[in-house]
């Protein structure tokens, strides 16, 4: 049986390598997803409340979810969101639903937060599942080109995004410009 729990910082270094393990053989991935979590825990953007780790009955790490600030500017206006990246699950474990039970969790701990849509580029026949829809259904556009059906959203709360119209900015952390 999986718990799910926050991260600590003893888990850090097993973090960082089951994040390596878990993309390594991912082609649409610049393989450097665990430096990225290294630099957000660092970072203004990192809620330690919500970088989450999936552990089995023997202690072991089997996934890890993290969600960072991020907003959306538009209009004048910055509304705040929340980044869903990464979310990584050690090859054993994958399909196995270790992916789901974190993000499930995740927007879980993200709405009692106060927190009220989570935006991700991610695989679009995975996070519809969860309730995520394309981010140009709201009006929301990236800093930069992708595939209209990667980048998408999900409103934790009724009406969460709506009236929020502009382009995701990211922590400076994740390198966009």
């Amino acid at each position: 049986m999986l718990k799910i729990r926050k991260e600590e910082e003893e888990d850090h270094g097993k973090v960082f390598d089951l994040i390596e393990e878990a993309f390594r053989q991912m082609e649409h991935s610049d393989h450097q997803e665990h430096f990225l979590v290294e630099k957000l825990r660092k970072s203004e953007a990192f809620i330690p409340e919500l970088s989450l780790v999936a552990e089995d009955d023997n202690g072991e790490i089997a996934g890890h979810i993290l969600f960072t600030k991020i907003t959306v500017e538009g209009g004048g206006q910055s509304f705040p969101s929340l980044a869903l990246a990464p979310v990584s699950v050690k090859p054993e474990y994958q399909n196995k639903g270790v992916g789901a039970r974190l993000i499930l969790q995740g927007h879980h701990i993200a709405k009692e937060l106060g927190y009220e849509s989570v935006i991700l580029l991610g695989h679009e026949n995975y996070y519809p599942r969860f309730g995520y829809e394309k981010t140009s259904n709201f009006g929301i556009s990236f800093p930069f080109e992708i595939p209209e059906e990667n980048g998408m959203a999900i409103e934790l709360v009724k009406d969460g995004l709506k009236n929020v119209h502009g382009i995701v900015r990211y922590p400076k952390e994740f390198g966009i410009d």
